[in-house]
């Protein structure tokens, strides 16, 4: 049982492996990409509406300034003239906020799937454990953390300080100008800036993903014994299946030994093979097999159908043809039909039976 504990896990998980760590809430996410994504896909999208949300700033601004003189200043006044412009902004960042929505949770669709699952809520003890603690805070994990953020915030200060010292000669030179072109060029730079930032850091989302996934596969990797276990639950133990079998081959026995009696004649090997047959010409297209055996079941069909007084013949080739051909509730083949018209004749006319 302790080999079994410390066996290595060496085997790629299962679709029920699978299925079972999703339902766990355990699965393969990066969150660096979905902040990556968002901070592109954001600052692309004010870099397209910026201007015309400047506008409409601008335009908020002057109405506001030109009519401060003429307000009645009240507490209702103020905080009605304050709602108004909290609502004016969202309306004008809506645009901004519903991009943001639509891409965080698309990302987060992509990656995982749509998944609803309440057990990463459940309380768990072992979360308390310092021991356990401590080895994820010295794990590979952690050390592949650290290198990441380490380069990504190198690689963030290098981008920010190439893209902000190449623009140092246009900022220079706003200085005469006015306000607005002074506010518009800063805000330019500013989302330039942040597209080229936001490249570098997708780029090493990627690279975060990528490892996101690789790791994930590692943790729910399964022991050979962990994979036999999962069949004994999913398909039963060795000895349940054999179990199962022989009870139900004990149940069609016992069918087939119930349907003798109604047989109409026993072909023998004659001490190897027994083969039954029942003919009905107006129910039947043709004679059925109504119960075959060998050796010892061969010998309880006779036994029965001389209780029965089931007519026996002895006709070695033909039993033989017909235990090798036929399954039981099967119709004889054509190729035997008069070998075994000739029996039923024999057998009919032994009963003193007429035969058409």
């Amino acid at each position: 049982m302790a080999d079994e504990q410390f066996q290595e896990k060496s085997e790629k998980a299962t679709p029920r492996r699978k299925e079972k760590a999703r339902e766990e809430g355990k699965v393969c996410r990066s969150m660096e990409l979905n902040s990556a994504v968002m901070l592109c896909l954001g600052a692309a999208t004010l870099y397209i509406v910026g201007p015309m949300l400047g506008n409409q700033l601008k335009d908020l601004m002057t109405h506001i300034f030109s009519q401060a003189p003429l307000m009645n200043i009240t507490n209702e006044s103020i905080m009605a003239f304050f709602s108004q412009r909290v609502i004016n902004f969202f309306i004008l960042m809506a645009p901004i906020f519903a991009v943001l929505m639509v891409v965080a949770y698309s990302i987060n669709l992509l990656q995982v799937g749509f998944l609803f699952t309440t057990k990463t809520l459940e309380p768990k003890l072992d979360k308390l454990d310092i021991t356990k603690g401590i080895k994820k805070l010295v794990s590979i994990r952690s050390l592949v953390q650290l290198v990441r953020d380490v380069i990504k915030i190198s690689l963030i200060a290098y981008v920010g300080y190439r893209s902000i010292t190449a623009e140092l000669d246009t900022f220079y030179n706003l200085a005469d100008n006015s306000v607005a072109v002074f506010a518009g060029a800063m805000g330019k730079m500013a989302l330039t800036t942040v597209l080229e930032l936001g490249a570098v850091i997708l780029i090493l989302a990627l690279f975060d993903y990528a490892y996101q996934k690789y790791d994930f596969e590692k943790n729910i990797k399964m022991s050979k014994q962990d994979i036999r276990d999962e069949n004994k639950d999913t398909e039963g133990s060795p000895q349940v299946k054999s179990r199962i079998r022989q009870i139900q081959r004990e149940m069609s026995r016992k069918r087939m030994m119930q349907e003798i009696p109604n047989a109409d004649v026993v072909i023998t090997n004659p001490t190897q093979i027994a083969v039954a047959l029942k003919y009905n010409t107006d129910a039947m297209e043709a004679p059925m097999v109504v119960a075959k055996g060998e050796r010892i079941i061969a010998a309880k069909i006779k036994e029965i159908a001389k209780e029965a007084g089931v007519p026996i013949v002895e006709n070695k080739p033909l039993a033989r043809a017909l235990f090798k051909m036929c399954d039981i509730g099967s119709y004889v083949p054509g190729n035997l039909y008069r070998a075994v018209a000739e029996v039923l004749a024999y057998v009919y006319r032994q009963k003193g039976v007429e035969v058409n």
